[in-house]
């Protein structure tokens, strides 16, 4: 399915798709467990989110058992995509080497992400 900005996914709902995109499919209750983990959630919460995201076509349910199975509708890397264009232009004016200067100033990444940066400018510069 393709995302558009009009079913863009909140930030609970960003959760959600992380789990679903790492379990590749589960049951609210499955969800719900997972983000109880971290934080503070009522299972109605969660449930609600869920049935929200379905409405707005960001995961799919399997309805053929009593226990509902979601998996996610949206591939990780265009949610990314979406995500990181609409951050860019809303914090950085479109200005893609701002944020990756703000990244790299914030916390020092570690030998194989800078090899993996290198190995990026490099096939960048080659184009």
């Amino acid at each position: 399915m393709k995302l558009l900005s009009s079913n863009k996914p909140s930030e609970g709902e960003l959760e959600i798709l992380q789990i679903l995109w790492k379990k590749e499919a589960a049951t609210v209750r499955e969800v719900y467990e997972e983000i109880s983990l971290n934080k503070e959630c009522a299972y109605t919460t969660t449930l609600k989110l869920m049935q929200i995201m379905f409405d707005k076509q960001l995961v799919v349910r399997d309805n053929s058992q009593k226990t509902h199975i979601y998996k996610p509708n949206v591939s990780k890397e265009k949610t990314q995509k979406l995500m990181l264009g609409k951050m860019v232009n809303s914090l950085f004016a479109g200005s893609t080497s701002q944020l990756i200067l703000q990244a790299l100033g914030s916390e020092k990444p570690s030998d194989a992400e800078l090899e993996q940066i290198q190995d990026m400018l490099d096939k960048l510069k080659s184009e």
